[in-house]
């Protein structure tokens, strides 16, 4: 029997026994002909970097591996781990996976891992329900999946950035001013409303205008376009981040309100409460589902 099949077969036999939600692979391996018992097998992103990778390049300076294999190797291990745990929790704020086991299968250049991952345990899903203590789970949920997919595909092919400020919105704009017309100013809720998949175009069109949108407890858009009137001074985020996250970790600080950002520039998803930075999501593709 040969190497992958092996990995394959043991992953799903875990799998099995743990009643898993899903298996979640990142590499080819193929589960063609394995019983997973109905547990959906999905594909993930490959990681960017392998321990192998790292050896070939230190061979190049004609420095020594293997001082440093073991931790590498340990390195590789907890790479593999974070790298499960960041696709999980993207299934996580897309609806694909709410809880449970999932089993993932980590594949780099020369090695694979078996690991075995609890949503409930998660980092990134346990925030986003910290988040959903203050605002309704569907509409943080809407917002996510918004911000995600202008991550992903930008607007008319390039990368752009927004701001959601949601929650508190009274307080929210007290504190804040137009510094455009607002788009959505004299129109109807059901044009506003961010739990309608048929609004999302129009707010990832608008969300090239600068400044934040201010969103309701309900999930209505208040504005956009709007400028935060903040002190953003003893703000604490990571350094080289432009104005507007400043300005939301600000306004997260000052109002019960949650603040999500996009970067332009880095394609990373973050999420702010109460001046603190508690979700930061390199955004890889989605998963693909394979049966």
């Amino acid at each position: 029997m040969d190497r992958a099949r092996i990995i394959a077969e043991t992953a799903a036999r875990i799998s099995r026994e743990l009643n898993a939600a899903a298996i979640m692979v990142s590499g080819e391996l193929s589960f063609e002909g394995i019983e997973t018992g109905g547990i959906p097998v999905y594909y993930i992103s490959m990681r960017p970097k392998s321990i192998i990778d790292h050896l070939i390049s230190t061979g190049k300076d004609g420095k020594s591996p293997l001082k440093e294999l073991g931790a590498q190797i340990n390195r590789e291990a907890s790479g593999n781990s974070d790298h499960l745990q960041q696709a999980a929790a993207i299934e996580y704020v897309l609806g694909e996976q709410e809880n449970g086991i999932i089993v993932g299968v980590v594949e780099t250049r020369g090695s694979s891992s078996i690991i075995v991952h609890n949503l409930d345990d998660n980092p990134l899903v346990k925030a986003m329900k910290e988040c959903q203590e203050r605002i309704k789970p569907e509409v943080m949920s809407a917002i996510m999946k918004i911000s995600f997919d202008i991550v992903l595909t930008g607007r008319e092919g390039k990368k752009i950035g927004a701001a959601f400020i949601i929650g508190d919105s009274e307080e929210v704009l007290k504190r804040s001013h137009q510094i455009i017309l607002n788009p959505y100013a004299g129109h109807d809720e059901i044009y506003r409303d961010v739990l309608d998949k048929r609004n999302w175009e129009s707010i990832k069109e608008f969300a090239q205008l600068d400044g934040v949108f201010v969103v309701d407890e309900k999930g209505i858009i208040r504005a956009a376009g709007r400028y935060l009137d903040v002190d953003a001074r003893n703000i604490d985020i990571e350094k080289g981040l432009g104005g507007r996250h400043v300005s939301a970790a600000a306004i997260s600080r000052d109002t019960v309100a949650i603040a999500v950002t996009v970067s332009e520039s880095g394609g990373v998803l973050r999420v702010y409460k109460d001046a603190k930075e508690t979700i930061c999501m390199d955004c890889m593709n989605p998963a693909v589902r394979y049966y």
